[in-house]
Order: structure tokens, then sequence, then C-alpha cells
């Protein structure tokens, strides 16, 4: 996982409620462990038609996604958060997240944005967002504030998941061993 970086990106906006993990990435993709090559399928059974504001979906350049309440319900499948970061995406901004998929967006270094119903309308109508680990900034300069879990935040800053968090303390591990 790479360490965060703050980024400017055009906003996709999908104004669905309760969107599951199946509809993110359908159960028939689901034959390998491998991180990559879930984005292609990425909300395959929405019809999305050409030349809408949903066919931007599909488009790797844009890296913010705005979806409604709830996003990443039904399943606790980490492969949605894989489809999601394959695809390009790295900050999904919501009014609520399902917590299992939060969970999962952090391990994999997709930041999860949720905002009150004022500040998620402002983001919602803006073309562009700057997103760091703090706030979001709309296009006029003004900060939007959002929290992140503690633990979550130091793993993207520092690009690392639990694994590699751990990792970070062999020196220590190794010496609390050979002193046992």
């Amino acid at each position: 996982m790479m360490p965060f970086v703050p980024f400017t990106s055009r906003v996709i906006v999908l104004l669905h409620d309760d969107i599951d993990t199946d509809q993110i990435i359908p159960a028939r993709f689901l034959k390998g462990t491998a991180k990559t090559g879930l984005g292609a399928h990425l909300f395959a059974d929405w019809n999305i038609a050409p030349n809408t504001g949903d066919s931007d979906i599909r488009n790797a350049d844009n890296h913010i996604l705005l979806v409604g309440r709830n996003f990443g319900c039904g399943s606790s499948r980490e492969h949605a958060v894989w489809a999601l970061v394959d695809r390009g995406f790295c900050a999904i901004i919501a009014r609520s997240f399902a917590d299992i998929f939060r969970a999962n967006a952090a391990k994999n270094g997709l930041v999860t944005i949720e905002l009150g119903e004022e500040a998620w309308a402002k983001c919602r109508d803006a073309e562009t967002l700057t997103i760091d680990l703090d706030a979001v900034t709309l296009p006029d300069g003004s900060r939007l504030a959002f929290s992140l879990e503690p633990f979550a935040k130091h793993c993207l800053a520092t690009g690392l998941d639990e694994l590699g968090y751990i990792l970070s303390f062999a020196d220590r591990i190794a010496e609390f061993e050979n002193t046992r």
C-alpha cells in the first residue's frame, strides 16, 4: 500500500443509497484472490448508459466517488474494496458506510469520508474536490473537516496495512523474543 498523498480529482456522483457489496462487484467475479483485475467488473450489473454521469464510473482518471447512505452494506466481501481501488478510486464520500466496508477500505488504502447532509450536498454539487486525511477542500477553498479512526488514519498516512504495521516493530519483537 502506498502512503496517502493529498489529491484533486473530478467527483463521480451516484445518488443511490444502500449500495451493497454485490452491486459493487457481483459474486460471479469472485473466483480469485488477486486484488487486481476486479475494477473492470465494478458495478457490472448496473445499466450504465453512455454519455451520462454514471458512465464516468468506468473512467479511471476520476478518483472520488460520492454516494448516498449505507454504502458497502451486505456481505463482508473485501473484493468490493479491491474492485474500487483497482478501478482507481482513492476516496469515497457518503452519508454513511457499513462498518465492515469502512474497515476493509482502511486496510486497502481507500479513504472513506462520512459527511453530514449539508457538507455532503456541497461535495455533490462540486465538479472537483481536493482530499487530504483531515478535510475535503471545495473549489472555492472552503474546507469540510471529517474524522478517521486514528489507527486507520496512521496506516493510510504511512502506507502500512495491519501486517506492515506489526512488521514495523520487528526489531522490538525480536529483542523481546531474545530476552525470553
